[in-house]
């Protein structure tokens, strides 16, 4: 007979060492949404190496633990990493109430994966999608930043005195951007294309950096993020990261130490 698990109103809210939210297990493993999976929990749905846990905060190790739901034991998820070369107008969310085009709807895979930071609707080109929500974690997290390069084309004539200012950053409502990388690859009366590197992620940084300077973003692509260079993929396509790729942003972002 299982065991019902009751839990003090007092339970601290923080996950023990080595142990995960339930529903954020349940989540990653493609069961449901993550509000979804919380009702689950208190529908006593779910078992924990046999015991009902049926309040919530709980938390369990997904390596370990014999997790169920309705009596089916949770299956862990291949851990899976792409790289997209994302078309204008598609958004970078799992939900959207207007229903536009989303990227994960680009990847044909039976997991459940989550773009890596975002680029709005109308800016193109590389982000990362996976499963592995430690690695997002990290990779979103400014303590460990990867450094992101973008092609920008831009209305009117940049002079040097305005890349000076991009490379000692640039004061937006929010705070100051940090010193950016650039570099002028085509220049005329009335446009210019370059190349800027930035490791900030400030809501919309790059169009708002360029108003601030008086001009106008009229094409914005992400070429790269960190090493990983966006290369012979379609609009719209994508690829499996190599295990080497992996393997750097794990480096990276200090989650194999």
């Amino acid at each position: 007979m299982k065991k019902r698990v009751k839990r003090s109103k007092n339970a601290k809210s923080s996950a023990p060492v080595g142990k995960q939210r339930l529903q954020k297990i349940l989540a990653n493993a493609g069961i449901d949404s993550r509000r979804r999976c919380e009702e689950l929990i208190l529908e006593h749905a779910v078992t924990v190496n046999g015991e009902i846990i049926d309040q919530l905060p709980a938390f369990a190790d997904p390596d370990h633990d014999d997790i169920r739901v309705n009596g089916q034991r949770l299956r862990q998820p291949e851990k899976v990493y792409f790289l997209l070369n994302k078309p204008k107008g598609v958004i970078c969310t799992n939900s959207d109430p207007q229903r536009r085009p989303k990227a994960i709807d680009l990847i044909d895979c039976p997991e459940r994966v989550v773009c890596v930071g975002r680029l709005d609707a109308d800016t193109t080109g590389a982000i990362i999608l996976t499963n592995d929500s430690e690695l997002v974690n990290r990779l979103t997290h400014p303590k460990y930043e990867l450094p992101k390069t973008y092609r920008v084309v831009l209305r009117g004539r940049m002079e040097g005195a305005d890349v000076e200012k991009l490379k000692k950053g640039v004061w937006l409502a929010d705070g100051k951007t940090g010193g950016a990388a650039v570099k002028i690859l085509h220049r005329s009366h009335s446009e210019t294309t370059l190349e800027i590197s930035i490791r900030q992620g400030l809501n919309r940084q790059i169009r708002r950096t360029f108003a601030a300077l008086g001009y106008k973003v009229k094409a914005l692509k992400r070429t790269q993020i960190g090493d990983i260079v966006l290369k012979g993929i379609a609009v719209g396509g994508y690829k499996r990261l190599t295990k080497l790729q992996v393997a750097y942003l794990k480096r990276a972002t200090k989650l194999d130490v």
